[in-house]
């Protein structure tokens, strides 16, 4: 499992973890903290769905919200690092797509997902289009978001 790995990654290098989820709704924080001892190393986790809870709570610009969406690489990066501050940790993860079944634009097809990591190395986003349903874009979104921080962690980056 990613998650035990990241959680012993962590906790090898006393490092924190912050969670900003739009799309996924939790399911990223439920699989890091199943890890049996995640409280030495997860902080929070947060589900901003609304565009008014990301500008309230993770300073998302409202100007990024407008121009370029909620489901944009500008957003991805401004949660990452809004939850980063917020938190007071490390390493700031978020993420925000179209899990559908609507939302979809010929722009932004059902399964448009950003994922972005904020450190003290700076911000990396991944964008991806997933295929299926739901509940499996919310699966790929995770799994997703937990190798960039296992890439982030180990290197990879």
């Amino acid at each position: 499992m990613i998650e035990k790995e990241i959680g012993k990654r962590l906790k090898e290098r006393n490092l924190t973890i912050a969670i900003a989820e739009s799309c996924t709704g939790g399911l990223i924080a439920h699989r890091i903290t199943n890890v049996p001892g995640a409280s030495r190393y997860f902080e929070m986790g947060i589900v901003t769905y609304s565009n008014r809870s990301k500008e309230k709570f993770l300073s998302v610009s409202h100007d990024t919200l407008v121009t370029k969406g909620a489901v944009s690489e500008d957003t991805a990066r401004q949660m990452a690092e809004g939850i980063r501050k917020v938190a007071g940790v490390h390493i700031g993860l978020s993420v925000t797509g179209i899990a559908g079944p609507h939302g979809g634009s010929i722009e932004k097809p059902l399964g448009t997902v950003y994922i972005a990591l904020s450190s003290q190395d700076g911000v990396f986003v991944r964008g991806f289009l997933f295929h299926g349903k739901r509940i499996e874009i919310k699966r790929q979104t995770s799994e997703e978001a937990l190798k960039l921080v296992h890439d982030y962690l180990t290197g990879n980056l």
